[in-house]
């Protein structure tokens, strides 16, 4: 029996078990890749390779959604998202990307330890008022997957609200998924008060470097707490050698490698690696 084959063909037969379970309008293309539908639009997912500096090869990746209208006319995803202006829309429209993003990710990607990175939209976190993480669970039950391979990325913007952020955090680590927040501060301590709540990965963009002279603090400070630091958004070497030049633990941007349809664990490019002391 042709192999490639079979095992092509039982992928297509669990789709269709899980595209009959849910609410969703899937597709699976030939070449394995899922996409979804909102109103007129296909919704689709490319993936960032996310580093270890250590290690030197992939810990994950980050996903994000591309869309076009039409079959023919890209969208921006701000632009998808605009169409949403009520709540119960936004919903839907951000819980169906992380089907998509979950669904290509693990059909896709066969490592058992590679984690996915997904953001929520802020308008969600406040329009659902508990239970953060639930429906998303469920469909990841549905697929087989445990949520503590999900890394949920908060975004910056809840940092302003510190009640919902730590009511979020709450929410989505009582149901087994890590979270990643963002770095906005200008102290070291920006998150010391969350405790037993700190993020797992503490994100902090690589234009911001030059502005926090005190980054080997905040490195100590995230790194006292258990939980990692990732540097992302690298794009020009300058911003690079800074990064490798710092305590940090995680390294992404479009210097190393763009978010494309293709999942691959794979090595950090030389360039990138630690300087031997």
């Amino acid at each position: 029996m042709n192999t490639t084959a079979n095992n092509t063909h039982t992928a297509l037969d669990e789709f269709e078990l899980i595209n009959s379970a849910t609410d969703y309008t899937l597709k699976r293309a030939k070449n394995g890749w899922i996409s979804g539908y909102f109103y007129q639009c296909e919704l689709t997912s490319v993936f960032q390779p996310i580093f270890n500096i250590d290690h030197g090869k992939t810990i994950g990746h980050a996903a994000y959604i591309r869309s076009k209208a039409d079959e023919e006319i890209a969208l921006w995803p701000w632009q998808v998202f605009a169409m949403a202006s009520k709540d119960d829309q936004l919903i839907e429209l951000d819980r169906l990307c992380r089907a998509i993003h979950a669904l290509n990710y693990y059909f896709n990607h066969h490592s058992q330890s590679d984690n996915l990175f997904v953001e929520v939209h802020p308008r969600l976190l406040e329009s659902v008022k508990d239970d953060h993480g639930r429906a998303f669970e469920n469909f990841l039950d549905l697929i087989g997957v445990k949520t503590s391979r999900v890394v949920i990325e908060i975004p910056a913007i809840v940092n302003r609200n510190w009640k919902l952020l730590q009511h979020v955090i709450g929410n989505y680590r009582s149901r087994g998924y890590r979270i990643a927040a963002n770095y906005t501060g200008t102290r070291s301590d920006w998150m010391a008060e969350l405790g037993s709540l700190y993020p797992d990965v503490v994100r902090i963009a690589a234009s911001d470097l030059l502005r926090h002279e005190a980054i080997s603090t905040l490195a100590d400070t995230v790194h006292s707490f258990g939980s990692s630091l990732l540097v992302r958004d690298i794009e020009t070497p300058e911003q690079l050698v800074i990064a490798r030049r710092s305590d940090i633990d995680y390294l992404q941007g479009n210097l190393l490698g763009k978010a494309v349809s293709m999942i691959e664990t794979i090595e950090l490019p030389e360039v990138a690696r630690p300087v031997k002391q």
